[in-house]
């Protein structure tokens, strides 16, 4: 793997301010570093930041060994980008030397809105201004700076340092200066950058929200089972089932964003969420990290199904093909909606679901193979 090129002159910024020194944050940091851009950490938490200093360490670790470099070069790789690592006590402090600032804090729109209030104060009119947010509304987000114009969404997608896609979201006020030059800077990161529009979920977390949804609706129905749905899309090629996703992310994280987005587009009962995930999580069953969700965990791996979750029998019982028909259907439907809406072209989308969320093959280029 070659590593990426250097940042150097020209429109790509030399210091890089990110508020947040949590795991995305931390990632981020880590992508900017070896794009060979200083790095300048704001968070709250003093603690955090040093735990987001170990966070970079083990990552460029890791990449120095897929790097083959030896143990000594591999030691003064990861020291030489450590040291372009600092922290600023303030925000201020932050947005008076970065050219470019991305907010990971918490998904929370009045802290969110705080913080962009007092970049804009601070920060000279040609920095750009990003939220790495997943779920909230950029253009909101913008409304508390004097200059909406640069402030854009910058959506990595986590781990940060592996996953090779970025959204670039631009609101409707956002300048398209602003936006080319998030775009370069994006690429030279060596990640693949793809511009959307500022809707509920932007690509990937709308388009793909059928994959879960209509797996529980599924269940729920009782026309499959768990492990059945999961083994059918795995066959298809996808890394990994539904139910297992939802496990590996938090059933607590999957029901909030499925939230957001459902009331973000006004409720349509195909995005409905699922009464099962609410009583999962009411339950505290949230996946892997409590030890049950979909399925049992014990000692890191999976024991069996959950054997709190009751479907009803069916009359109907639906074999993989037609599990995976179902689910596609869905999917492609929305990616349908999305790009009628402008939220990205269908070339965009079939790109941004192979990168952010493992799909064999983009809705679109799907309904163009037989099943």
């Amino acid at each position: 793997m070659a590593e990426p090129a250097a940042s150097s002159g020209g429109d790509l910024p030399a210091t890089v301010g990110i508020v947040g020194a949590g795991t995305m944050g931390a990632g981020i940091g880590q992508v900017a570093l070896e794009a060979g851009c200083e790095v300048v950490f704001y968070d709250v938490d003093e603690a955090a930041v040093e735990g987001g200093r170990r966070r970079i360490r083990d990552g460029l670790t890791r990449r120095a060994a897929k790097l083959g470099l030896e143990s000594d070069d591999a030691d003064a790789w990861v020291t030489e980008r450590l040291e372009r690592v600092r922290d600023v006590p303030t925000v201020d402090g932050l947005a008076d030397e970065a050219e470019l600032v991305i907010e990971s804090a918490m998904e929370d729109l009045a802290l969110k809105r705080t913080i962009f209030r007092t970049l804009d104060d601070v920060a000279a009119d040609d920095v750009i201004l990003a939220t790495n947010t997943s779920a909230l509304s950029v253009a909101e987000i913008a409304e508390a700076t004097s200059r909406p114009g640069r402030v854009i969404g910058l959506h990595f997608f986590n781990p940060a340092p592996v996953m090779a896609l970025v959204e670039v979201v631009a609101p409707p006020l956002a300048d398209p200066a602003v936006v080319a030059r998030a775009v370069a800077i994006i690429a030279a990161w060596g990640k693949t950058p793809v511009v959307c529009a500022d809707r509920p979920g932007f690509i990937v977390n709308r388009v793909n929200r059928p994959f879960t949804i209509e797996a529980l609706r599924i269940l729920e129905s009782g026309a499959a089972g768990v492990t059945e749905i999961d083994e059918a899309l795995r066959a298809d090629g996808f890394p990994m089932g539904p139910f297992e996703l939802m496990d590996l992310t938090g059933i607590d994280v999957t029901l909030a964003a499925a939230t957001g987005i459902w009331e973000g587009l006004g409720r349509p009962d195909r995005l409905r969420p699922s009464p099962i995930q609410e009583v999962l999580v009411a339950a505290g069953d949230l996946g892997r990290k409590t030890g049950q969700g979909f399925y049992r965990y014990a000692d890191g791996k999976r024991v069996g199904e959950n054997e709190r979750l009751s479907t009803p029998a069916s009359a109907e019982h639906l074999i993989a093909t037609q599990i995976r028909e179902r689910i596609l259907d869905g999917i492609a439907a929305e990616a349908g909606l999305a790009a009628d809406e402008g939220v990205a072209s269908p070339e965009l989308i079939d790109l941004a679901l192979r990168l952010g969320a493992g799909h064999p093959r983009g809705p679109f280029e799907s309904r163009q193979q037989p099943s």
